[in-house]
């Protein structure tokens, strides 16, 4: 079984059989048809992935690696707001009729700030501090600006990362205000993993720790069904992740990540968003 198949089905188990149900209250989610989404939550998850011993992508079901890559890469590497920038979809139903999301994501990386040593944008601080103040305990990263959440069309999720360099490895906490379980967990855990290994190649160190920090892990209610039967699968072990031999940043695409035997479970369930 591998760590992330592990992780996933104690984290799906508690929330179902111990989480809280916001049934009776008023929610902002709905679904396609109007209905309020509602969920079972659980508070305050944390789970660490050691990326040295294994890539953390579900066997349960299927993520699609590249995908995953090339999202991530549109928020960190093209610091982009437009999703005409984007190969997929999952972004349609939160731009505006030109591609725009709004000042969130990528465009908050991209805004450059001033500093003693110069001027740079987040990403590039972080690679600039990786670099040259390893020992650094103020490598981060914070996408969550409450000046400018009235002109974002949906508030940052995955909100910030924290580096941190112990010996030759690059460590990260990323923190989440909010996670759908079904839909979106392994996709951050992939996205984020990635994202910690490119960095770590580009820094010349090897990748160790992601943490990853919940503040409200749920399960929205018609999705209960489908998480049941995804867990009831067995495992397989993890596959071998291949990544191409680059150490600059800004040269990664989604092409330079390959799996090797990745087993997986078949599932071809039309998963609702909740909007």
């Amino acid at each position: 079984m591998s760590k992330a198949d592990e992780i996933f089905i104690k984290n799906c188990r508690d929330i179902i059989d111990n989480g809280f149900s916001d049934e009776h209250l008023d929610v902002r989610p709905h679904w396609d048809d109007g209905v309020a989404a509602h969920t079972i939550k659980r508070f305050g998850i944390v789970n660490r992935y050691d990326l040295s011993e294994e890539f953390p992508i579900l066997t349960l079901r299927r993520t699609y690696l590249k995908s995953a890559v090339d999202e991530i890469l549109w928020i960190w590497q093209k610091k982009s707001n437009n999703i005409k920038d984007l190969h997929s979809r999952i972004w349609d139903s939160w731009a505006d009729e030109t591609g725009s999301i709004g000042k969130a994501y990528g465009y908050q990386l991209g805004v450059k700030h001033t500093y003693p040593e110069g001027e740079f944008d987040q990403v590039d601080r972080v690679i600039y501090d990786l670099k040259n103040n390893p020992a650094s305990r103020r490598i981060m990263t914070n996408i969550y600006v409450h000046k400018d959440l009235k002109d974002m069309h949906l508030y940052p999720c995955a909100y910030s990362m924290t580096f941190n360099v112990t010996g030759n490895k690059l460590n990260a906490i990323l923190n989440q205000r909010s996670q759908d379980m079904l839909a979106a967990n392994n996709w951050n855990v992939v996205q984020y993993s990635a994202l910690l290994i490119m960095l770590a190649k580009t820094a010349g160190l090897e990748a160790g720790e992601l943490v990853h920090v919940i503040a409200d892990a749920h399960i929205y209610d018609r999705h209960i069904p489908i998480i049941e039967k995804i867990i009831a699968n067995d495992p397989y072990p993890a596959p071998k992740l291949i990544v191409a031999d680059k150490t600059d940043f800004y040269e990664f695409d989604r092409n330079d990540f390959a799996l090797d035997n990745y087993r997986y479970h078949a599932f071809d369930e039309r998963i609702p968003v909740a909007i």
